[in-house]
């Protein structure tokens, strides 16, 4: 079940990350989900190393730092791909 609700919580962290992300991102379904799953789990791995919180999977707060951590990823993407804002 944690793989499975790592992906749901990545899917959904993406689409709100690229929602509330300014200018244009290129990426489909398959590139969303894997830029939520790479925000979640640096979302978590920041909330836990600076501010002690853990990513617990499908709750707010859990939601809420993958999609902190999926802004973090989209821009570092957007630098890597020289599409940053």
């Amino acid at each position: 079940m944690g793989i499975l609700a790592w992906i749901i919580v990545g899917l959904i962290a993406g689409a709100i990350a690229k929602a509330i992300y300014p200018g244009f991102q290129s990426g489909g379904f398959i590139a969303t989900t894997l830029l939520g799953i790479i925000g979640a789990v640096i979302g978590g791995f920041v909330g836990s190393s600076l501010f002690g919180l853990a990513f617990t999977g499908l709750t707010i707060q859990g939601i809420l730092i993958a999609v902190a951590g999926a802004c973090l990823a989209l821009f570092i993407y957007g630098l890597v791909t020289r599409t940053a804002v």
